[in-house]
């Protein structure tokens, strides 16, 4: 619940006060943290002694849990650009 207020508030600062000649910084930045918590994600795993051994106990499990959400995730992206960005683009036409 945290993180879904924390985002909302960032939400209502970028739509009312944030400039738009920091959009460029912006985005680098978002890009620079979003790698510095994928390392330090891999740099926490990496340090459990028998991450390896549980990582091939999984197995078929978490090979569905990543995969059929992904499938979905793609699935549905591609359904709704097809449906609205076709709509644009005959909306541009006309």
């Amino acid at each position: 619940m945290d993180i879904l207020i924390i985002m909302g508030i960032g939400i209502f600062i970028g739509l009312k006060f944030f400039p738009d000649k920091y959009k460029k910084k912006n985005e680098k930045m978002q890009m620079v943290c979003t790698i510095l918590i994928i390392f330090s994600m891999g740099v926490m795993l990496g340090r459990r002694e028998n991450f390896l051994q549980e990582i091939t106990s999984l197995g078929l499990t978490s090979f569905l849990y990543f995969f059929i959400p992904t499938l979905f995730s793609i699935l549905i992206a591609y359904l709704l650009t097809r449906l609205f960005m076709k709509n644009k683009s005959k909306e541009k036409e006309g």
